[in-house]
């Protein structure tokens, strides 16, 4: 077989594997945890059940990709969220309200399905520990940079946790009801309160 006859043919395995991943990421938003099987994945994502388990021969090793599929995505999302914030006065609050279209999207949601279902599940919560703690240090680290905090200050480093938390519940708030409103009120003031805070705590303006 030639590199040509082979390239599209790598080229339609990632392809489906992608639509499954995907397909898999639109269940747990949609119908949860327990509501996603891989028999509805396939047949959201359009493909046999024969080529699903060729790909994914258990819900198992189906979940286990979908994990580090939902952690790429946060990933990116983040990044080229983080890459397009203004400079001056409104920054902090253009920084939180990042922070909560993060923490409010499918996404999200996809993986608060995922972290409920592992707290009971030992081979899940092995999948999915590992990759949101590299995705909580990246989101820490990310908020440090945009704020221009410094990290190694405890004071700085407690505000930036804070935020997160903040964030955080928010984002568990939306889940339950669309309570945008009282979040973007919410949002304000934190924006006050912590460019007051970094302000005493030394942050350079």
């Amino acid at each position: 077989m030639t590199t040509a006859s082979r390239t599209p043919q790598a080229e339609r395995t990632r392809a489906m594997r992608l639509r499954l991943l995907e397909a898999t990421v639109e269940c747990l938003v949609e119908r949860g945890w327990s509501g996603t099987s891989t028999t509805l994945v396939s047949q959201r994502a359009g493909v046999s059940r024969g080529a699903q388990l060729h790909h994914f021969p258990s819900k198992g090793a189906l979940v286990t990709a979908a994990v580090e599929h939902v952690a790429s995505l946060r990933g990116a999302e983040l990044a080229e969220a983080a890459a397009s914030m203004p400079d001056g006065p409104d920054r902090t609050r253009a920084v939180l309200a990042m922070l909560a279209d993060h923490v409010t999207g499918p996404v999200f949601t996809a993986a608060l399905e995922l972290w409920v279902a592992a707290r009971t599940d030992p081979t899940l919560l092995d999948a999915v520990a590992p990759l949101e703690q590299r995705m909580g240090r990246q989101l820490h680290r990310t908020t440090v940079e945009l704020l221009g905090t410094d990290d190694t200050d405890p004071a700085q480093r407690e505000l930036v946790q804070a935020t997160l938390d903040l964030a955080r519940g928010l984002g568990l708030a939306t889940t339950i009801t669309d309570d945008r409103a009282r979040r973007e009120r919410v949002l304000d003031r934190w924006a006050r309160v912590l460019d007051d805070e970094l302000a005493r705590a030394g942050r350079t303006p």
